[in-house]
């Protein structure tokens, strides 16, 4: 199970004296245990429910260094960029915007032969349960009003 992955990691972490990669586990070690209190006592996480708060803590980093890079603080931008590559380890392999582009082409061509005429909504909303945690849903949106011209 993943989260027994990232208790494992953090042993070794301490045990290594890997200070920034400690702080992050426990950082995201926090999050699944918010998300767990969130769900009721006695709740367990799946792996798809700790990839969604991975996928999420991810898309903080990002954001926080497009912020920083904007702001013109680098060194900060830096860190972010750092803490991000340790989430990601834990995530799977993004999709190229290639791959995820020939994807929505796959499940437009499947809806348009199943429903005919087919709006954005639907569109994203098979996408996203086809492609959940592999792609990032910007790119999928993007690529989908693309493609909907």
């Amino acid at each position: 199970m993943l989260q027994e992955k990232i208790t494992q990691d953090i042993k070794e972490a301490m045990k290594a004296g890997n200070a920034e990669k400690l702080s992050v586990l426990r950082m995201v070690m926090s999050a699944l245990n918010n998300k767990k209190i969130e769900k009721g006592k006695d709740a367990v996480l799946t792996d798809e429910e700790a990839l969604q708060v991975l996928s999420r803590e991810a898309k903080k980093r990002k954001e926080s260094i497009d912020i920083f890079v904007k702001g013109g603080r680098p060194e900060l931008a830096e860190k972010e960029k750092s803490e991000l590559a340790i989430v990601e380890a834990y995530l799977p392999k993004q999709m190229s915007k290639e791959e995820v582009a020939a994807e929505v082409e796959k499940i437009i061509v499947t809806l348009r032969q199943a429903q005919g005429d087919i709006v954005f909504n639907n569109i994203m909303k098979a996408v996203m349960a086809e492609l959940k945690g592999k792609a990032d849903g910007k790119i999928i949106s993007e690529i989908v009003k693309e493609k909907l011209g």
